[in-house]
């Protein structure tokens, strides 16, 4: 018999992240490495142990093979206790067939038994693909303060930009009237930020009511959310002033990354008293070569830099040889940047091979480079362009490969597969 939890938290970390395009062709979103040490799933994980929710069901579905040996049992994040943890929760067989996630809604009432085992008071609804830190205690007394039946956290954001997000309008007491997705002509600028707190008791119901329902589209911000309000529940909006990214564009990622080095951001990875935690495996320090050059960068364990690196993010593993140029990038675990290659405004994948004299990007548009791809020497990807994991990019044909991998095609491809 389990311990009845006060809450227990609910991450959806089972997009596939398709602005995201090469990427995300091997991983799921919040798998994606972020800053030089960590995956964007550490933070709300953080967030958890930090605001003492020791329970977390993680609710895994595209590419989940990655992100699931990296959670593991949960323990970097002291997350692997006796009563509690953390619970890789993918799709399973019902019977005769199996039924992916159809939505957030559904994907919560597929794990309706998980959650009865710890017969909580409430449930803590959280995204596996945003860059923030945040205290859902204080959330949670707030909810329970107002004996609220949802409460949803919204951030500010500038009202011309309103109409890009949902948004929640409210009374002076901070209780939720109306709820507007993308409205053409914002009412307020309380924007929300798809994390939810629930008195599970109420929201079993209406997940249940919701699947039964064949037109709906098994969403909590589409579905249950309003279809809450237009049954006069006690719903309140949370504000967070916080620092907060959604990191699930190439340009949003790129300039999340570029905001660490910086120094201007409100993330401050560096507390005590609130610590981002990660996998971090074991890697012997860094190495700056005699003659190498390093200027406004963050620079991760295992690396060897014997180059010129200026403005950029460089991973565990990464080698940048003599002579090389890296500005204004991103480069993951495992990559080697060959003697005289230039790479510029770019975000190279974990474990590629960029040989000598090679160029990648321009200072326009953001290139990106996937998994494990080698670009041969003396080869060159243009700026704006996006290479497929685990292709080949040869010296003599880098314009007929990188032709259709623009970020253009892929939105092109994105949509007509939709």
């Amino acid at each position: 018999m389990q311990t009845r939890k006060k809450c227990v938290a609910m991450l959806l970390a089972g997009g596939q992240g398709s602005r995201l395009y090469s990427l995300t062709k091997k991983r799921a979103k919040p798998a994606v490495p972020f800053g030089g040490k960590y995956r964007i799933i550490d933070f709300p994980l953080s967030n958890c142990i930090n605001s003492g929710i020791d329970t977390v069901g993680v609710l895994t579905q595209y590419e989940p093979l990655e992100l699931n040996a990296y959670i593991g049992n949960g323990a970097p994040w002291d997350l692997d206790v006796m009563n509690g943890g953390a619970y890789i929760l993918p799709p399973y067989v019902r019977g005769k067939t199996g039924e992916w996630y159809a939505g957030t809604a559904n994907a919560v009432y597929q794990n309706i038994q998980f959650i009865n085992r710890f017969n909580p008071e409430h449930i803590l609804i959280l995204s596996g693909d945003h860059i923030y830190k945040m205290d859902y205690e204080k959330m949670l007394h707030f909810h329970e303060k107002n004996q609220a039946d949802a409460t949803i956290a919204v951030i500010e954001v500038p009202m011309e930009e309103a109409s890009r997000f949902g948004i929640m309008n409210t009374d002076e007491s901070g209780r939720i009237t109306e709820f507007e997705e993308k409205p053409a002509n914002p009412k307020s600028n309380k924007a929300s930020m798809g994390i939810y707190i629930f008195k599970w008791k109420k929201i079993k119901q209406y997940l249940i009511d919701d699947e039964a329902d064949p037109d709906s589209e098994k969403d909590f911000g589409k579905n249950v959310i309003p279809r809450m309000l237009a049954n006069n529940e006690n719903m309140y909006a949370y504000s967070f002033d916080g620092y907060w990214r959604d990191v699930g564009t190439i340009q949003s990622l790129w300039e999340a990354n570029m905001e660490l080095i910086d120094g201007n951001t409100a993330l401050n990875l560096e507390s005590d008293s609130f610590k981002v935690y990660t996998r971090n495996y074991s890697n012997p320090p860094h190495y700056i070569a005699k003659g190498a050059s390093v200027s406004k960068s963050i620079i991760a364990d295992g690396c060897m830099i014997e180059g010129e690196v200026v403005n950029s993010i460089i991973h565990s593993g990464v080698r940048v040889c003599a002579g090389a140029k890296v500005h204004n990038s991103i480069i993951m675990d495992g990559t080697t940047i060959g003697k005289g290659a230039v790479v510029e405004k770019s975000i190279i994948d974990e474990e590629c091979h960029i040989n000598d004299k090679a160029r990648i990007g321009g200072p326009g548009e953001i290139t990106v480079i996937g998994d494990s791809v080698v670009v041969e020497k003396g080869a060159t990807v243009k700026e704006g362009m996006m290479v497929d994991p685990d292709h080949l990019v040869e010296a003599s044909k880098e314009d007929k490969l990188c032709q259709k991998t623009s970020l253009e095609s892929f939105a092109q491809e994105a949509k007509a597969s939709s």
